[in-house]
C-alpha cells in the first residue's frame, strides 16, 4: 500500500492514538495532534518508522487550528487522509444543560469537525483525491437520554458528513463517519455535566463486549474499504437496522433498556 500522509486529532490517547498506531505499522506518515503537547508528543515519539510528526491544538478554536494547518501545509503541503476524531463527552437531561455546556460541546466536537474540514478539504480537491473521518457516536443515529449535549453534537457531525459526502465524492475525495457505542477509553475523564449519568456510561464501558483494539482494527478496516457508515462496536450495526426499520419497536427497547440500566 503507497504510503500517505495521516493526520489525527486526539492522537494523544484513546481511539485516535490507535489509530495512529495502526497506520504507523502499515508504512504510513502520521500526525499526531492533541490538544496537550507532550500527549501528542508520547504518541508520535513510540510510532513505528519514522517521519512522524507532533502538533498541539485545540479543535475547539479557530486560530490554533488555522496554525495547525499552516504548520502541516509548510512541511507536507496536503494530507492524504484526515481523522477528524478530538471530542469531549457529557451527560445529562435537558433541563441539566446549560448555555455555556451547549457552548462548550458544541465548538468542540461539532464545529471542531468543521474546522479540520474547512482547512484541509482544499488540498484533497486540488489533488482529487483524499479522505476524511470524523468521529461521532452511535448517539448521533439514534437518540438516548441523559446525552442531551453530546448526542445534538454527534448527530450534527453525522448531517455534517452526509452533506460533505454528497458534495465531494464525485471529485475524488471520500468520507467517512464513525459511530460507535461504548467501549472503554478515557472520554469520560473530562465528561461535563451530570455525575449519575457518567457513572453509567462508566458501568457501560466496563460491560462493552468492544475494547479499544477491537474498534480501532474495525474503523481501520472500514476506511480501507470506503465505508461511509462505520458501526464498530458489535452491537450497533443491529440495533441501527432495527432502528430504521421498526423506529417504535426500537424506541420501547430503549426506554425498558435505560430504565434497567438506571436502576443498577
Amino acid at each position: 500500500m503507497t504510503q500517505r500522509r495521516v493526520l489525527i486529532t486526539g492522537a494523544g490517547s484513546g481511539l485516535g492514538k490507535a489509530l495512529a498506531e495502526r497506520h504507523a505499522r502499515r508504512g504510513d506518515t502520521v500526525a499526531c495532534v492533541d490538544r496537550d503537547r507532550a500527549r501528542a508528543d508520547a504518541t508520535c515519539a513510540a510510532l513505528a518508522g519514522t517521519g512522524h510528526l507532533a502538533f498541539a491544538a485545540d479543535v475547539g478554536d479557530d486560530d490554533s487550528m488555522q496554525a495547525l494547518a499552516d504548520d502541516v501545509r509548510a512541511v507536507w503541503g496536503g494530507l492524504d487522509v484526515l481523522y477528524n476524531n478530538a471530542g469531549i463527552a457529557s451527560g445529562g437531561a435537558m433541563v441539566d444543560t446549560t448555555m455555556a455546556e451547549w457552548r462548550q460541546i458544541l465548538e468542540i466536537d461539532l464545529l471542531g469537525v468543521v474546522r479540520g474540514c474547512r482547512l484541509f478539504l482544499p488540498a484533497m480537491l486540488a489533488a482529487g483525491k483524499g479522505h476524511i473521518v470524523n468521529t461521532a457516536s452511535f448517539a448521533g443515529l439514534a437518540g438516548a437520554p441523559g446525552i442531551m449535549t453530546y448526542g445534538v453534537a454527534k448527530a450534527g457531525v453525522v448531517a455534517l458528513s452526509e452533506q460533505l459526502r454528497a458534495e465531494v465524492e464525485a471529485r475524488g475525495v471520500r468520507v467517512s463517519v464513525v459511530c460507535p457505542s461504548f467501549f472503554r477509553t478515557n472520554l469520560m475523564d473530562e465528561a461535563l455535566g451530570n455525575e449519575r449519568v457518567k457513572a453509567l456510561a462508566l458501568r457501560m464501558m466496563d460491560t462493552s463486549p468492544d475494547t479499544l483494539d477491537s474498534v480501532a482494527d474495525a474503523v481501520l478496516a472500514d476506511v480501507d474499504a470506503g465505508r461511509f457508515l462505520i458501526l464498530p462496536t458489535k452491537r450497533e450495526p443491529m440495533r441501527w437496522r432495527l432502528k430504521r426499520w421498526f423506529p417504535q419497536a426500537y424506541f420501547r427497547m430503549l426506554l425498558a433498556r435505560t430504565a434497567r440500566a438506571m436502576k443498577s
